[in-house]
């Protein structure tokens, strides 16, 4: 049997010796209690984050978390949420975890009890520095486990450790997240070098390129069958002799062209029987899968007009080679369903309101990439970020409300800003 070291002797360990230099074949950061000095933090999207006290639940509007009795065990974690965009418990407060020797052949295990997920999901994430946290789904192996008591699962730590992080000062080793509604707990969490992995995980160096559904559980509902709306609306078109002479292919903020953006469409696209596949949540293999299913089958617009790559960087902050690669996959698809359409490839719009913000800063690194795809006969690029900034590289609320979203006021600026380079492809 693997030999695990005691809560005190982790915590010596952590504050006076690297991890690198020791023997130990496991690390426990949660049983019954987390490591001395270390904290279990309770976050939701309603108030300050709390600390989970062994002898009070922490109750955080819609989330709610306790520490004690689950099923029999009594060493849990467990957290509840309903109607929440994001919840979570997390270790941290600590001295920062040199975690180096355990991402070679190490594993993250800890025992899981689903309660209930059938209106939500649930994803584990770590922290390895202020911008670094990895995340791997786990919406429907988690929903699979509902009602089967407690379950052991071991994911390698290559789910979270990315070539070239710095896992030497890691500040969050473990967190549950959840959205949507659902109640999950937690136990017996430890590193363990050499362990056996007994759940999957996405590779990071191909996720992007891979096409997929989108399988986030407050999207599991609505999804597809927006996707088979956008098959029956093109197919409609097509029967009424309206092929569409524009597309615009995207996330949220395409999609929000039938929201916010509606009016701005009626008096610059509606005349070119434009459609719009925009789906919220996208990430660049989600429009790959959705080309891959029909989206664009049977018609020859003379523009498409695509923009995606915020996702790959909000949801899983891909590497900005990794969602360029995400991107010129999905030029190349297009190109050979629709080679006679040019594509106008926009920059990913800015997002957070400071220019130094994180997936600000991601993102444009993405665009500095794609910029390189135009050849300025079939694909052409446009970058019309500065005209949704003020003067100083802030974003204004009054043009996107939430930091990422156009409002009427937004869309109206894109479309005036790309209108002259549209309208040069339109009528080439």
């Amino acid at each position: 049997m693997k030999t695990a070291i005691s809560l005190i002797t982790a915590a010596a360990l952590a504050a006076t010796v690297p991890l690198a230099c020791a023997q130990n074949r496991e690390l426990i950061l949660y049983n019954g209690k987390p490591l001395p000095s270390w904290s279990v933090m309770v976050a939701g999207t309603e108030g300050p984050e709390q600390v989970l006290r062994a002898d009070s639940p922490a109750v955080n509007g819609r989330v709610s978390a306790r520490a004690g009795e689950v099923a029999g065990r009594h060493d849990a974690l467990s957290l509840q949420w309903k109607d929440a965009w994001f919840s979570g418990l997390r270790l941290d407060g600590g001295a920062p975890l040199d975690l180096r020797p355990f991402t070679g052949d190490g594993t993250l295990e800890f025992d899981i009890h689903v309660t209930d997920l059938s209106e939500g999901g649930i994803y584990f994430t770590m922290r390895c520095g202020p911008d670094c946290k990895r995340k791997v789904s786990y919406v429907l192996p988690g929903r699979a486990l509902q009602g089967k008591g407690w379950r052991r699962l071991s994911f390698s730590l290559a789910c979270f450790a990315r070539a070239g992080d710095d896992f030497s000062k890691v500040s969050t080793p473990f967190a549950l997240e959840g959205n949507g509604a659902g109640q999950v707990a937690v136990a017996n969490i430890r590193l363990v070098r050499g362990g056996e992995p007994n759940a999957q995980c996405a590779d990071y160096r191909t996720e992007a390129v891979t096409p997929a559904p989108l399988t986030h559980a407050w999207s599991l509902g609505w999804w597809i069958p927006r996707h088979e709306k956008k098959l029956e609306e093109v197919r409609k078109l097509r029967e009424a002799g309206k092929s569409p002479q524009l597309i615009f292919v995207g996330d949220s903020i395409t999609e929000g062209w039938e929201k916010s953006g509606a009016p701005v469409w009626q008096r610059y696209y509606a005349k070119y029987n434009a459609v719009g596949l925009g789906f919220s949540g996208d990430t660049t293999e989600n429009v790959l899968w959705r080309l891959q299913h029909g989206e664009v089958d049977g018609i020859a617009p003379r523009v498409a007009v695509l923009m995606i790559g915020t996702n790959n960087a909000g949801h899983r902050e891909d590497e900005p080679e990794a969602t360029a690669a995400g991107v010129k996959a999905i030029i190349e698809d297009l190109r050979r369903r629709l080679p006679q359409t040019k594509i106008l490839l926009l920059a990913i719009f800015p997002r957070e309101e400071q220019p130094s913000a994180f997936l600000r800063r991601l993102n444009e690194r993405v665009n500095a990439i794609i910029g390189g795809y135009a050849d300025d006969r079939h694909v052409f690029f446009a970058n019309i970020n500065s005209s949704l900034l003020n003067a100083d590289g802030t974003l204004s609320r009054e043009i996107m409300p939430d930091m990422l979203h156009p409002q009427e006021k937004g869309y109206e600026i894109w479309a005036r800003s790309m209108e002259p380079v549209l309208q040069k492809l339109l009528s080439e």
